[in-house]
């Protein structure tokens, strides 16, 4: 989509009226009253989200750290057991410093982060990053995260070729990549998030171009999440790969 979606406000009290205007001020929303035909944001007790008005019965999608799959994962998961830890390079006390480029919903970077990574996500889309940031300050709040997850867990919103070219700040350990890759829309499996995004976003053209920068900028590895039957990102061979159940993370080691 060329233009940002609206936020569309009704029945607020005050206090979530002033909190929505702040993030449309500083996002660029513009607030309306009468309901959007297309994509469009809503904000109420304290949530941000996203909705599609043409499909009604798929609802919201927001960022919800605090969810029960996302608390059950941290709880109940493999840990440093899972396939992303053993990709980044999470073993014993080593709980490395990453740049996750591809931001999205953030749950690839928040499972790092529960394992003691330091995460820094990279958003260039003003919604999704709105709706990051929205997450992080809910998850600020709970109880069971606020105590590790705002020192662990990070955000910036640019360009993340442009960003990772330009970096100035300590550099990372390991550039993580989950650039979106196209589905057919008739499949079945392609998720509300993944249909909602495809709609939001476009296709991601150039996720090939993530790569090099990446290289340049990791101080030991990038790791690339793919679809199992995934071509490799710009076509470039990993040294290695860890394979899980629906995806793979290709390895890319730096001397």
């Amino acid at each position: 989509m060329s233009t940002l979606p609206p936020l569309f406000l009704t029945d607020l009290d005050s206090e979530d009226q002033e909190s929505a205007k702040q993030i449309a001020d500083k996002w660029g929303f513009t607030i309306v009253s009468i309901h959007p035909e297309d994509l469009y944001l809503t904000f109420k007790q304290g949530i941000l989200a996203i909705q599609d008005a043409t499909q009604p019965k798929e609802g919201a999608v927001y960022v919800d750290f605090a969810s029960d799959a996302l608390s059950y994962r941290r709880k109940h998961g493999g840990g440093k057991q899972e396939s992303i830890a053993k990709a980044v390079g999470v073993k014993g006390q080593n709980t490395p410093y990453v740049v996750d480029a591809t931001g999205g919903l953030g749950r690839d970077a928040f499972v790092l982060a529960s394992l003691g990574c330091k995460v820094c996500m990279l958003e260039r889309s003003p919604v999704v990053a709105a709706l990051l940031e929205n997450g992080l300050q809910r998850a600020a709040q709970e109880p069971e995260l606020q105590d590790w997850l705002p020192q662990n867990l990070f955000l910036k919103q640019g360009d993340s070729i442009e960003l990772m070219t330009q970096w100035e700040e300590e550099k990372p350990e390991v550039v993580y990549l989950d650039p979106m890759f196209p589905h057919k829309k008739k499949s079945a499996l392609v998720k509300k998030e993944m249909r909602l995004f495809q709609k939001l976003l476009g296709g991601d053209a150039d996720a090939n171009k993530l790569l090099a920068p990446a290289l340049e900028l990791a101080n030991k590895r990038v790791v690339v999440k793919r679809p199992s039957s995934a071509p490799y990102l710009a076509d470039k061979k990993p040294n290695s790969n860890i394979t899980s159940k629906k995806h793979r993370f290709d390895l890319y080691i730096n001397p």
